[in-house]
């Protein structure tokens, strides 16, 4: 590895956590760092962002269809409309990551959503209000924060308006998931 580079089965080289299993390496092509500005998409980010804490990304990105199965496609309406049963159906589910806290925040997070875009709000123009405009490239992956200023903002307004699970390590990791910063190290093939 060189400045957080690593070669893919293809030789290209990629950040170095993009070269690894073909999940990872699909994702980071494709989605990581690729600007995101459907709501929907973006509360099934957050909702997976909240998911992943405390675990392996690979464990989220392998459980995804049967999150959104589960999360009636991550239609922020129809996850507000969830109830007990919806619950206990979600806790029961293995092909998702059965975390109470973690359900409840979801339904609590698409209630939330739904409530805006009721309200004319998009949750588009909410979270990329806290992009930072254009950086330079990080050079090694020492370089990417975990938490930034615009994160721990995002975070703050996130909980004022009701969001759970959403502190700003999280914010961040969502912030580089959608595309609000670009953190594809200097060199990788998705820069």
């Amino acid at each position: 590895m060189t400045d957080g580079l690593l070669p893919g089965p293809d030789g290209r080289l990629r950040c170095w956590w993009g070269a690894g299993s073909p999940e990872y390496a699909r994702y980071h092509d494709e989605e990581w760092g690729v600007p995101e500005r459907s709501d929907r998409a973006l509360y099934e980010k957050l909702c997976l962002e909240a998911f992943q804490s405390g675990l392996s990304w690979l464990t989220i990105l392998r459980k995804r269809e049967s999150f959104r199965a589960a999360f009636a496609g991550f239609e922020p309406a129809r996850v507000a409309a969830f109830g007990e049963e919806d619950v206990a159906r979600l806790m029961a589910d293995a092909g998702i990551v059965r975390n109470r806290a973690k359900v409840d925040a979801a339904i609590a997070n698409g209630r939330v959503v739904a409530a805006m875009e009721r309200d004319g709000e998009s949750l588009a123009e909410l979270l990329w209000s806290f992009a930072p405009g254009e950086r330079p490239a990080p050079r090694t992956m020492a370089d990417v924060p975990a938490v930034t200023a615009e994160s721990t903002a995002m975070a703050k307004e996130l909980k004022r308006r009701g969001f759970r699970f959403v502190g700003p390590t999280t914010a961040y990791a969502l912030m580089q998931a959608c595309g609000l910063v670009n953190d594809h190290v200097d060199g990788c093939l998705a820069r």
